[in-house]
């Protein structure tokens, strides 16, 4: 089934209306896809193994250290307002 037909058939059935112009447009560019696709699977893959990726995933997380954490008294001060030792905010829900 030439390739026309192929895409006449599909923008039918996705109820587009192409002009001649337009299927002859998308039938070069199907065509050349195609090719592409022909030549990808013509490669020798034998004894390479799948992969998800094309580089080496390397996991960019530094190690979880545990630390101390900043004292409440130091940074409680600036806040702009502060209610028995915690930060006192605006009620957003439950109004």
């Amino acid at each position: 089934m030439p390739v026309d037909i192929d895409i006449a058939k599909v923008a039918k059935l996705a109820r587009l209306a192409l002009s001649d112009e337009e299927l002859a447009a998308y039938s070069t560019q199907l065509e050349n896809i195609l090719e592409n696709a022909e030549r990808v699977q013509a490669l020798p893959t034998d004894g390479v193994e799948p992969t998800s990726h094309p580089l080496p995933m390397v996991n960019a997380f530094r190690d979880d250290v545990v630390e101390e954490c900043l004292d409440r008294d130091s940074f409680l001060p600036s806040a702009p307002d502060t209610q028995d030792g915690q930060f006192r905010v605006p009620r957003i829900l439950g109004e």
